[in-house]
């Protein structure tokens, strides 16, 4: 029996591949170098919109972050899809960079960015498991409280 395709995984969690965010300034949503596709980070916008603003620990909960995280990671998935074509190229996703807009006592950035982590990991199975930082910073664009970007491996 062949394994359901990603986006066929996306559809049984209640989701689907979004359109391709527009870039917010000089740059492209994703780049390829042989055999891997960088993404641009991305925001957790839905429908152009973001889906929270704020810093985490004031504003925004580490749940309503994770949340986020997740949609910045299918966010990503989209990117990777408009540079490759099919998702079905993707052989492994080898990093996942989570900044997390939060105040200076907060740490549980690994807890929002399992958000992203775990998306990856139901929708590419065991090639969605990654190398990943979670990193905490004063501001990211647009006031968003978390931004990921991926590298993959594509074939």
């Amino acid at each position: 029996m062949t394994a359901p395709s990603p986006e066929q995984r996306l559809a049984d969690l209640g989701l689907e591949v979004p359109q391709v965010a527009a870039p917010l300034a000089a740059y492209v949503p994703a780049a390829s170098a042989g055999s891997l596709v960088f993404t641009a980070g991305q925001l957790p916008l839905r429908s152009g919109e973001l889906i929270a603003t704020g810093l985490v620990g004031q504003g925004v909960s580490p749940d309503e972050a994770a949340m986020c995280a997740q949609q910045c990671a299918l966010n990503a998935i989209a990117a990777v899809k408009a540079e490759i074509g099919d998702l079905h190229r993707v052989r492994r996703v080898v990093k996942v960079v989570v900044f997390v807009a939060s105040v200076p006592d907060f740490v549980g950035q690994p807890q929002v960015a399992n958000g992203a982590s775990e998306l990856l990991g139901e929708v590419f199975g065991d090639a969605g498991r990654h190398a990943r930082s979670a990193v905490g910073v004063a501001a990211l664009p647009m006031g968003a409280p978390v931004e990921v970007e991926l590298v993959v491996e594509v074939g």
